[in-house]
């Protein structure tokens, strides 16, 4: 009897033994599962993107700090037909400012650099009249006031490519007016993360790249990044292009160090996801230096980096993602850090310019089992191939017949035909270009670029009454076009900007409130005194500017809001304005 009971109580044991194991089995399944289904989502989607040539780099995506994918995609350098792989290095621009905000993070750990201290503090030679008001603060949050310097008219254009010494560079290009009190407003600044570098520099006394390497690639085990600071060849560096449409030719030369602590680096979307675990550790930096980095100031920006919430479902959940993407000279990236369970999307891109921000966010909807919609095929790619072959009359008519009985393969944008009619331009076929110029206005007449841009192929035809009549009209849809006022000087149009436009707090305040423009899209309207802005779904907060009671422009992108009120005089629509689209929405709340 005692023989048979622990018999019994062994197989039991056994039972339970096995059970874990195939319960332990089924979750290592389910996990492959989910890893395969989602690396086929994630090629899938890439490779549409590659087929319609709106990208061509690298990819690396990360579920819960795990690597599901990476894959390369298109050339690193065509020339050469080199491939694009994990391992290749990108330029990745302005990502290199959250490494440089670190640096001046680490050095505030040691008592070497204070937040609240002063541009003069660390450099004294720097005009004293603006460097003694902007703290170190304003310079990492984007809120110093001080112009950035591709800002200036042909600045990065023309002389980007010239070598300049660091003295010389910051006396000539960094020591600008402000545009507004420090403190006061934010404006994108890659000025202040090249001060920001050269204060590391005088602190260390080491250079930039040598400062980086020490404190944060070599622990990091960052073997393939580094900055640019020097001309010597980098090995299994892709080239940066420019795409024309269906053509592409290797961007202009650039001296990197001039864009040093705010573009600068190169690195890889392998040696990237190293740098991402490490920031989830207190290796580079302490718990309350992280946190004081990646809290959100004006326009939802850090130290180095956007801070943003994203939903992902219909119930309202959404997820913590801190980001920042990089653009240069034939680059763009984007890093992409869901934070609410590290995850991470890294997207490399060399040529041009590609959508990345709508890329990883499409990767995200897959990771969560979001629906997504994939790119369509843009429009302008279609008529470039017609022209070429057939001539700019054909290409008018597949135009209407594509649109009319295709309409959802293409992507119809009023960018697309823009976007072909200035590369026809720069091929001096100024006919061609005025004919998909046409076709622009025709499909958006309420857009004011599609005006403006045929006014400029007027211009350059020579013919200036036309050029005028167009420029008028951009005008008159947006009184704040400053090209078209400029190019209407040009031309002798005596014609100025209007003057800005004042509204009181009770005024600002009858805008309050959220807007539906689509079924998971919303646009918050807040006020502060007389003062309103703007929040969309997932996207930073910006001001809005009057041009007239109800009617409101942005500066950060070209976009017009304009409010309507009911029959008692409430607020109780929106309608924005932006890229060719009238989207209407709703006052919800």
């Amino acid at each position: 009897m005692r023989r048979k009971l622990i018999t019994n109580k062994l197989l039991r044991a056994k039972m339970k033994n096995l059970t874990s194991l195939i319960i332990t089995i089924l979750i290592l399944a389910q996990s492959l599962m989910f890893a395969q289904n989602k690396q086929e989502q994630i090629d899938d989607l890439l490779s549409r993107y590659f087929e319609y040539g709106l990208f061509n780099g690298t990819a690396l995506v990360a579920k819960k700090g795990k690597i599901i994918f990476e894959k390369g995609y298109g050339l690193a350098n065509i020339e050469w037909n080199i491939p694009n792989k994990p391992d290749v290095k990108f330029r990745i621009g302005s990502i290199t400012k959250q490494f440089t905000a670190t640096l001046i993070m680490q050095l505030v750990e040691e008592g070497k650099i204070k937040l609240e201290g002063k541009i003069t503090d660390y450099l004294p030679d720097y005009r004293k009249d603006t460097g003694d008001k902007v703290t170190i603060r304003e310079l990492l949050n984007h809120t110093s006031g001080i112009k950035s310097y591709t800002n200036i008219p042909h600045m990065w254009s023309d002389s980007s490519r010239n070598h300049y010494t660091e003295k010389y560079f910051i006396k000539h290009f960094l020591s600008g007016d402000f545009e507004f009190e420090p403190g006061t407003s934010f404006a994108y600044n890659n000025t202040g993360y090249y001060l920001l570098a050269a204060i590391i520099e005088k602190v260390t006394g080491k250079s930039f790249g040598e400062v980086l390497k020490e404190r944060i690639l070599v622990p990091v085990g960052m073997e393939n990044s580094g900055a640019e600071d020097e001309e010597v060849p980098i090995a299994k560096k892709a080239s940066g292009y420019l795409k024309f449409i269906n053509k592409y030719m290797l961007d202009p030369y650039i001296y990197m160090p001039n864009a040093m602590g705010a573009g600068n680096m190169y690195s890889t979307v392998e040696d990237m996801y190293k740098w991402d675990r490490a920031l989830y550790t207190n290796k580079i930096l302490s718990a309350e230096s992280k946190k004081e980095m990646f809290t959100p100031n004006m326009a939802k920006y850090g130290f180095g980096w956007f801070i943003m919430k994203t939903p992902i479902d219909a119930n309202g959940d959404s997820l913590k993602i801190v980001w920042h993407t990089g653009g240069i000279n034939g680059f763009n990236t984007i890093i992409f850090r869901i934070v609410s369970d590290s995850s991470l999307v890294l997207l490399f891109n060399n040529n041009g310019t590609a959508p990345l921000l709508s890329i990883a966010n499409k990767i995200t909807k897959i990771l969560y089992n979001e629906e997504i919609k994939y790119p369509k095929k843009p429009i302008s790619l279609q008529l470039a191939e017609i022209i070429d072959e057939d001539g700019i009359q054909e290409a008018v008519k597949a135009y209407h017949k594509l649109k009319k009985e295709e309409g959802e393969s293409f992507d119809f944008s009023e960018k697309e035909l823009n976007n072909l009619g200035y590369e026809l331009m720069k091929e001096s076929k100024l006919d061609e270009a005025i004919e998909i110029f046409k076709l622009n206005i025709e499909s958006y007449p309420e857009s004011y670029n599609t005006y403006d841009s045929m006014g400029e192929a007027f211009m350059k035809k020579g013919n200036n009454k036309l050029a005028i009549e167009n420029y008028k009209k951009s005008i008159e849809l947006n009184s704040r076009n400053t090209n078209a006022y400029d190019m209407l000087e040009k031309l002798g149009v005596d014609i100025s900007i209007p003057k800005e436009f004042k509204i009181d707090e009770k005024i600002a305040k009858s805008y309050t409130g959220k807007y539906q423009l689509m079924p998971k899209f919303f646009m918050v309207i807040t006020a502060d005194g007389n003062r309103v802005y703007e929040q969309a779904t997932g996207q930073p907060k910006f001001e809005i500017f009057p041009e007239s009671e109800d009617k409101f422009f942005m500066k950060v992108v070209s976009a017009q809001i304009v409010f309507k009120r009911d029959k008692n005089g409430k607020v109780n629509e929106m309608v924005l304005y932006q890229n060719g689209q009238v989207i209407p929405g709703k006052k919800v709340k």
